[in-house]
């Protein structure tokens, strides 16, 4: 594209774009079949549509009916304007930049384009809260990336009902993102448009007090831009009433939050539901609580993308991920924080770079990554790790193809999707968290905490950059937004990357305390949460009241309540003894995986036989270590049911644990410490007394070990065999699986492929369809008015073939509705003395020159017949017309005419003394008058139709009076006085004087010739 050297242009009005796709027609046409012809306050519209690249696009032409503003198809650097209707053509992608459009080749190939995201985007980049997006019928999902965009930029987004969408791909998709404002047919949007853009745009007196600065301007007064926005006025009362709303109703204080971006997002609801003033909002918010949640799911704006700031990411990946791994062993931990994740796509690119980076280091160090945010739902998704096609622009093909695995359509995701792989997904923990008051982590290596702090206010942050600095690890790094900066904190942190916001903490700061910043009622690890923290306290009184009946009829003081797979759902009792935290991963909560040693193994099998033969199991004298020390141990497993009832009952399972009774002939209630000889030395010492019972007792603990040993050499074996087919399946379902999935991915590919050929088929199909009825309306207004003039019409194509004719033409030819297709030639008409039809259409086709002949019907009706050559728009000849223009009262009037010229005519020429002669345009005589008989002694009716040079056997066949008619006759109309000298027969040498004049028809055409003779008499002497 050629340098852009136009002025930039500042928009002031709003920009609505409107993307669609196959069926986008008919929702175009109820969209602006209800909009006015200029709004208040003025916006532009730019239409967005899957277009054939090689098919010349009628939309314009067509929008253009159903709006009476001006319709553009939109060429390189078109200014935009108000009031305005702009069309991207085929074959283009189309950006906002500097108020102008501009226009690219697409650098996608075909079927992979996506022109609305693409444009969306340049609007928010361009417009901010000044861009709306409207998405309408069309399907896949271009559009979803680009309203996040523009949601981000505090633009307001649309999209049709799915109903009324002929296809619901893109509506869905959008749908499906979470930040759609309004789901409205089309015929709905203009109506709640101007509403929104009325009250935002042109409200008189704001609610914002303040003007905040551009987010990308660093304050030079510390931290973030507008920041100290909330220290220099105080918030209105209404908006503490909604603070104490949210607080109430979410848990979450947004009273440090700033105050611009705050009004700013309560502003939009405000016009979302046409109220004026704050305090009205205030009332609408306590009566309808649903508002409470909208509102705070508009104040989590999580507009998010995989690698989002590409640049930074690569500063990321070359300075920081190699330092992270440097001088680490196998057992080391790379620990990462990604508070405010979102949806997960930035904590999983900061996986996908320590996965690279993991696969070149030498070691192989444990990755962490914990990612927390407030929003709950956020969470949810960012857990499932599987992300809809329109979310992964951000990554690269060979990212996409290591990473993730592409997932068909199912019935909870209509569209295909791809799964982050299980490899990357078991680094990342996902929790709940409010950043303002709950604990941080500790001893990080990197936190990622980009554009949250823009929303903060100055208090808020001043609190947060130390906590970051609190749980980083000594020269831990810290990644920050484009726009956000640890401002006045520089005795914390230095700078290794200032334009891309990455910072290191200093290893000689003073750590502050964790106290200093959070309360110390909140002052626990979020690791060490309660067990299942996500059920409610009625669900635990059950279970609590569940687990004392048993105790109660077991009498035991150690117990567990816990599922099959050994997650615990209560404890009860001292259970230090025979449980500790597993070590790894934080929040592990299986009863299995905190077993001490020596009890694991039996608990294990312990649970597996009460879960398959539902009965009671015993384990007793089970050799615990505790602290060093073995205890012996009474393992019990109860199957317990639980649930509502009506077949939906849950099996748990009651671990009892208690130390085991001493034999009567055991002395020491716990066994020799290993390594202890005192204890041996002191039962070798002990006398004969006690060998019988030792011996006894040794032979029931062999006894007792050779059948634990039989009983796990069975389980083993068994679970080898097992093992191996699972082995042998696992590799058959792997490489079937790779095939499948590879199979898929072409499938996939070729799916999109033909679904945006079809789009694009689909929306040619349409316009066509408008243009056909267009055509059908203009060929029956053409019927209807030829068969209103009443003039006879016929048309034939170059091969002289009848194509339609009026009812006016079977009056004249004999045609019926079955002629159509026939020759011309085939047709018997009704016209009397001219069968030069055919010929004379022929001609016109190859001379292009039109013919007009008169002819007379077999009724005696005279009609003007014109041969015309048939021509396209584009002036193609295809064919001819012919018209019969009834002619018979001008024919009549001329017959007359002609008989009364002629009879004048003949009367003069009657009465004249001076010869006459009336020839024909071949010098035939066709009247001669009586003066002419007398004087060349002729019979005047004898010699009509005769030659003149005929007369008197070829006697006037005179050289000088051919010189007459052929030379001087030929150049001028008329001759006068020409003198001729001839000898006649009859009468002997005579000088004559000859007048000759050329009579012409209404053609131009020579039609007779009036020769006067006059005979020159020699003069007389004067007397």
């Amino acid at each position: 594209m050629p340098m852009d050297l136009s002025p930039a242009l500042s928009l002031s009005f709003p920009v609505v774009g409107l993307g669609a796709s196959a069926g986008g027609l008919a929702a175009f046409e109820a969209f602006f079949s209800g909009l006015p012809l200029e709004c208040e306050p003025g916006m532009a519209f730019v239409l967005v549509q899957h277009l054939a690249p090689d098919h010349q696009s009628l939309l314009a032409e067509l929008i253009q009916k159903y709006t009476q503003m001006q319709v553009f198809e939109v060429s390189d650097g078109l200014e935009i304007q108000p009031n305005c209707v702009y069309i991207i053509p085929p074959n283009c992608d189309m950006a906002l930049l500097k108020g102008r459009l501009q226009l690219s080749e697409p650098a996608a190939p075909r079927g992979q384009r996506l022109p609305i995201d693409f444009f969306f985007s340049s609007l928010a980049r361009e417009l901010h809260e000044r861009a709306i997006c409207i998405v309408l019928s069309g399907t896949g999902s271009d559009g979803s990336v680009g309203l996040r965009a523009i949601k981000e930029a505090g633009g307001w987004v649309l999209v049709q009902e799915l109903g009324s969408a002929e296809y619901d791909g893109m509506p869905r998709s959008a749908l499906a993102t979470g930040l759609v404002d309004f789901e409205l047919l089309p015929k709905e949007m203009p109506e709640r448009l101007m509403a929104y853009v009325e009250k935002t745009f042109t409200r008189l007196a704001p609610i914002l007090p303040v003007q905040e600065p551009k987010p990308s301007q660093e304050s030079d007064t510390g931290f973030l831009p507008g920041s100290e926005s909330n220290s220099e006025s105080d918030p209105e009362p209404g908006l503490n009433t909604l603070f104490s709303l949210l607080s109430v109703q979410t848990g979450h204080d947004f009273s440090q939050y700033k105050l611009n971006t705050l009004y700013r997002r309560i502003e939009r609801r405000l016009a979302l539901h046409q109220l004026k003033t704050l305090d009205e909002y205030v009332v609408y918010a306590q009566a309808e609580p649903a508002e409470i949640n909208a509102l705070f799911r508009d104040l989590l704006i999580g507009v998010t993308h995989f690698f989002r700031d590409p640049e930074a990411f690569l500063a990321l990946e070359k300075k920081v991920i190699p330092q992270l791994f440097a001088n680490l062993s196998e057992q080391s931990t790379i620990r990462v924080w990604v508070p405010a994740c979102s949806t997960g796509e930035e904590a999983y690119s900061l996986a996908i770079l320590l996965a690279e980076q993991q696969a070149l280091s030498k070691h192989n160090p444990k990755v962490q990554i914990f990612a927390t945010d407030i929003d709950k739902s956020a969470i949810a998704t960012a857990r499932a790790g599987v992300y809809p096609l329109s979310n992964t622009a951000g990554l690269s093909a060979e990212r996409l193809a290591r990473f993730f695995s592409l997932e068909p359509p199912s019935a909870e995701q209509e569209q295909s999707s791809y799964r982050i792989h299980k490899t990357i997904r078991d680094r990342l923990i996902f929790s709940e968290q409010d950043l303002i008051k709950d604990p941080p982590f500790s001893k990080l290596d990197l936190i990622s905490c980009r554009n949250l702090l823009i929303y903060m206010g100055a208090a808020l942050q001043k609190k947060i950059i130390p906590l970051f600095h609190y749980a980083l690890n000594p020269t831990g790094y810290l990644f920050l937004g484009t726009s956000e900066t640890v401002g006045d904190t520089e005795a914390l942190f230095s700078t290794e990357d200032r334009k891309e916001k990455i910072y290191r903490r200093k290893p000689d700061s003073r750590q502050r305390g964790l106290t200093q910043f959070v309360s110390p009622a909140l002052s626990l690890d979020l690791r060490f949460s309660p067990v299942n923290p996500q059920k409610g306290s009625q669900e635990k009184l059950s279970l609590r009241e569940l687990t004392e009946q048993a105790l109660l009829q077991n009498a035991v003081p150690t117990a567990a309540l816990v599922k099959k797979n050994g997650d615990i759902l209560y404890l009860h009792g001292r259970t230090g003894s025979y449980l500790e935290p597993a070590q790894g991963e934080a929040g592990v909560n299986n009863i299995i995986k905190m077993a001490r040693e020596g009890l694991g193994r039996d608990l294990t099998l312990a649970l597996h036989k009460a879960s398959q033969h539902v009965e009671i199991v015993h384990c007793n004298g089970l050799r615990v270590k505790t602290n060093g020390d073995y205890t012996l141990t009474d393992l019990k497993v109860y199957p317990l049911t639980w649930g509502p009832g009506e077949g939906r009952e849950e099996t748990l399972f009651l671990v009892l644990l208690e130390q085991a009774k001493p034999a009567e002939n055991d002395h020491q209630g716990l066994l020799p410490q290993a390594g202890d000889e005192r204890g041996a030395r002191a039962e070798a010492g002990s006398g004969t007394g006690s060998d019988s019972g030792s011996e006894s007792r040794i032979n029931a603990l062999k006894q007792e070990l050779q059948a634990k040993e039989a009983f796990l050499s069975t389980i083993n074996e068994e679970l080898e065999t097992a093992n191996e087919e699972l082995k042998a399946s696992n590799e058959e379902m792997q490489s079937m699986n790779e095939e499948l999935q590879s199979t898929n991915e072409e499938l996939e590919t070729a799916k999109e492929e033909l679904q945006s050929i079809n789009e694009e088929l689909a929306t040619i199909n349409t316009e066509l369809q408008t243009k056909v009825t267009d055509l059908s309306r203009v060929n029956n207004d053409m019927n209807n008015l030829l068969a209103g003039t009443g003039i006879a019409t016929v048309f034939v194509d170059h091969d002289l073939h009848i194509l339609r004719f009026t009812p006016a033409a079977t009056r004249i030819i004999n045609l019926i509705q079955s002629d159509m297709g026939r020759p011309v030639a085939h047709i018997v008409s009704n016209l009397v003395g001219y069968d030069q039809l055919s010929q004379d259409i022929q001609r016109v086709l190859d001379t292009l020159i039109p013919v007009d002949v008169e002819v007379q019907s077999k009724a005696g009706k005279w009609f003007a017949m014109h041969i015309l050559p048939y021509r396209t728009l584009e002036n193609v000849i295809e064919g001819a017309v012919i018209t019969f223009v009834d002619i018979e009262a001008a024919k009549q009037a001329q017959i007359a005419l002609t008989d009364t010229i002629n009879q004048t005519f003949n009367a003069m020429m009657a009465t004249a003394h001076q010869p006459l002669l009336l020839l024909s345009d071949d010098l035939r005589i066709r009247s001669a008058n009586a003066a002419f008989g007398r004087f060349f002694e002729l019979e005047p009716e004898a010699i009509i139709g005769q030659l003149i040079f005929d007369l008197e056997q070829q006697e006037w066949d005179i050289p000088a009076l051919r010189v007459l008619f052929e030379q001087y006759l030929s150049q001028s109309p008329i001759c006068l006085d020409y003198v001729l000298s001839h000898a006649f027969k009859k009468i002997g040498l005579r000088v004559l004087s000859l007048n000759a004049r050329r009579i012409v028809n209404q053609t131009g055409q020579v039609s007779s010739i009036l020769l006067a003779i006059e005979e020159i008499l020699p003069q007389k002497p004067v007397v």
